[in-house]
This record gives structure tokens, sequence and C-alpha cells, in this order.
């Protein structure tokens, strides 16, 4: 293999200080949040309440503050967000003012995905699974993903799992049309429904949107 193709590899995390997120409850960003800080990052974050992942995320000894507020943001770097967060939210706002940067979810993953080859599922419907499928057969590969998914995969009790080979699965979240952002090396759609015309506005525009995510390969 070319090593102009290899993916990036570094063996220890960039000392970047505290990343913060913003609702990390939700099912895609505690998967983020998780393989960051297995990865070795400082992660901690807020949400409205308390839930499964929550929990987990505890349970990993990463901290999470219930409410949001300003003071959640004491000694952070930066935070991550994803777009259900409003541009009002008190985190938010105290981010900007301190001139934090404010780091969107997509981006974020982005980033991660730099560090290994990726393969990416999107689609309307079936995501979820499929990824928990391509995770599976590269796990009895034994490619050791890493993998970031859209729901609990029963096999690793998380929806979020950092391995120590050189691929990553992840599963693309096209209603905010961010997905379009994501470098993957293998992308796959599962198919393509009008859903989501409330952020496209028509279907052709959606269909679009796809085009782009599977040129970016």
């Amino acid at each position: 293999m070319n090593k102009a193709m290899q993916p990036v590899k570094i063996g220890h995390p960039i000392n970047i200080g505290i990343l913060h997120f913003v609702g990390i409850g939700g099912i895609g960003m505690s998967g983020i949040a998780e393989v960051m800080h297995n990865f070795g990052y400082k992660v901690q974050g807020s949400d409205i309440g308390e839930n499964a992942n929550v929990a987990r995320l505890r349970s990993l000894g990463i901290r999470v503050m219930i409410g949001q507020s300003a003071e959640n943001l004491t000694g952070a770097w930066g935070i991550v967000c994803s777009s259900a967060i409003r541009p009002d939210n008190a985190e938010v706002v105290a981010a900007r003012a301190a001139k934090m940067p404010v780091i969107r979810r997509a981006e974020m993953l982005a980033e991660l995905m730099r560090l290994k080859w990726c393969v990416s599922i999107a689609g309307t419907h079936g995501k979820t699974t499929t990824t928990s499928m391509v995770a599976a057969v590269l796990d009895e590969a034994r490619y050791d993903p890493t993998v970031i998914n859209g729901g609990i995969i029963n096999a690793y009790g998380t929806n979020a799992r950092l391995g120590d080979g050189d691929w990553m699965v992840v599963e693309a979240d096209e209603s905010d049309g961010t997905f379009v952002k994501l470098p993957s090396t293998v992308a796959v759609v599962t198919n393509i429904d009008p859903e989501h015309l409330d952020f496209y506005g028509d279907f052709e525009t959606e269909k679009e949107a796809f085009t782009t995510f599977v040129e970016n390969v």
C-alpha cells in the first residue's frame, strides 16, 4: 500500500485541553465522546437530563453535568455541539463570548475519521443495522474496528468502541446535511426516500447531498 495513502497514525492524543460536549447524552454525541475518551482525550459534557448514555459515560469516568450553564465550561478549551443545539443555548453563547472553539458534531467526527480507513453508512432507513453488520464482519475478520453507531450494538453493549485496527465504521446522519463533510474511504447508501425536507426543501436537493456524500470518497 502506498505510504501516502495510509491513514494518519498518532500514538497518543494531541493535548488540546478539555472538550466540552453540549448535549453529551445524545446517541451520536455520546459515541464520539466515548471514543475520544478511550483514545485519551480529556472530555466532559452536559445534558438536560439523565439517561442511559449519561450513566454509561459516567461509568467510564467522564464528567457529565445535568443542566446547561456558562459555569459548566470552566476549564474547557472548546465545545462540541450538534445541529440540535440552538444558537441561544447558554453554553454556546458563553463559548462564543469567550472566543472558545465551537466545533460541530460532524466536524469532530470528520477529524476522528481522518485517523482511520473509514466505512460510512448513510440512508433513509437501515443505517444503524447496516453499521452494526459491517462492524460485525470486520470484527469477525479480526480487523478490530473503531465503531460509532446511532444505536446500541448488542455485542458491545454500547454504540461506540475504540479498536486497535486501521478501520472505522460510522453511521452518517443525513438529517441536517452535515454528512457531506465526512471523509469516507468507503461510502454506503442503503436507500433514499424524501425525508428531512424541512432542512433540504425538496427531494432533489436531498438526492444531491447523497451524491456529494458518495463523491467525497
